[in-house]
């Protein structure tokens, strides 16, 4: 999967995308990330791409044009998804990401002080996504969420598929109680049936966890 990343700070999406999981699946070309300067594409020499809002206002409103021509200058076929990153949003979930995970391409554009023109929203954004019910300085954080939770559903970016498959929200429940050496610490044990060596008991014992956590924690999702 190619993401394109419109963005006033590449730096901050190529940095995030060099490390860790993703960065492997990066090197092993598995996922490819385009981070795209909007600024390159302002047509005056000072590399202008906000003015003060029509109608007056606090801040400043990113310009359609430069996010336009951006946009423009990336060749991809005319269904490819054009996600603007914004507390306006749908939220993003994990059947979301599974479906995105699906696209060849994805196009994501971070907006940043009072947001876009929304002539540029009409113009060209296919989906509105929000990481949560709160305001970032810019798109460039919610823009890596979105790109680490769709590119580890692609196959071959997680060591082993099954990786993700009972993780939180995979079900609809919470993931059970994880624990590793030493079997005991500071006086706290490992649960015994995970030491049994007995499959299905450990297997009956993870379900029944993910549910008690889910209750307790998240039962807004059941």
């Amino acid at each position: 999967m190619t993401f394109h990343v419109l963005t006033l700070f590449p730096e901050m999406i190529r940095e995030f995308c060099a490390h860790s999981i993703i960065g492997r699946a990066v090197k092993s070309e598995i996922v490819d990330i385009k981070p795209l300067n909007i600024r390159d594409f302002a047509v005056n020499k000072h590399g202008q791409v906000d003015d003060a809002p029509y109608g007056g206002g606090a801040g400043m409103v990113m310009m359609a044009q430069p996010i336009f021509d951006a946009y423009t200058s990336i060749a991809v076929q005319k269904n490819t998804p054009v996600i603007y990153l914004s507390p306006q949003g749908r939220i993003l979930t994990q059947n979301r990401a599974k479906a995105l995970s699906k696209e060849k391409e994805i196009i994501l554009i971070c907006g940043h002080y009072e947001g876009l023109d929304e002539r540029v929203i009409e113009e060209i954004v296919t989906e509105e996504v929000s990481i949560g019910d709160y305001i970032l300085t810019g798109g460039e954080p919610a823009a890596c969420v979105l790109i680490d939770t769709v590119s580890r559903l692609i196959p071959g970016v997680l060591g082993k598929e099954e990786s993700h498959q009972n993780e939180s929200f995979s079900t609809n429940l919470l993931e059970y109680p994880h624990y590793t050496r030493p079997p005991v610490f500071r006086g706290r044990e490992v649960p015994e049936v995970l030491l049994s060596g007995h499959h299905a008991n450990i297997e009956k014992w993870r379900h029944e966890e993910s549910l008690k956590r889910t209750k307790s924690k998240r039962p807004d999702i059941l």
